[in-house]
């Protein structure tokens, strides 16, 4: 009777143990935010759906919440660009992110093409991408993607 209590005991403590690290892997998910810019004043990835513009390499993005700046990553040679953001960093629910939260682009245009302006931004509100919850590996990420960026002059 003894062991069978010992037994009991060590088997709840290990399932009390692994539920606690479930709860805090889950309780501060990380959000991928990803999209690709394009080096033009449009901000379309496709225009008409047939021509497209080139990509914006080496641009600073930003992840900016209600004015504060809580990412911050750089494109790559083909404009695409992915920042991890904790979720205590942004806001709570999920419509609050997606109306709040921004992407900016920070670089000037005119630093991919010297004939487009060299004030104003690009901008990008957020969208949900599917699956919107994903638990893999005991750690649950959302992702968003980015919509089509528009540009915003000083």
């Amino acid at each position: 009777m003894a062991m069978k209590s010992i037994i009991l005991i060590t088997v709840l403590i290990v399932v009390l143990a692994a539920t606690q690290v479930v709860a805090q892997t889950l309780a501060d998910p990380e959000i991928d935010i990803s999209g690709t810019v394009p080096c033009s004043v449009t901000g379309s990835i496709a225009v008409n759906g047939t021509n497209r513009p080139p990509p914006f390499p080496n641009a600073v993005v930003q992840l900016s919440c209600d004015g504060s700046v809580r990412a911050t990553a750089i494109t790559n040679e083909t404009g695409a660009f992915t920042m991890t953001v904790s979720r205590n960093q942004v806001p709570n629910d999920l419509n609050a992110l997606l109306s709040s939260c921004m992407v900016v682009v920070a670089t000037p245009l005119s630093t991919c093409d010297p004939t487009l302006p060299s004030t104003g931004n690009l901008l990008a509100l957020l969208s949900s991408k599917f699956p919107l919850e994903v638990v893999q590996n005991l750690q649950r990420q959302i992702y968003h993607t980015t919509r089509d960026f528009q540009f915003i002059g000083s």
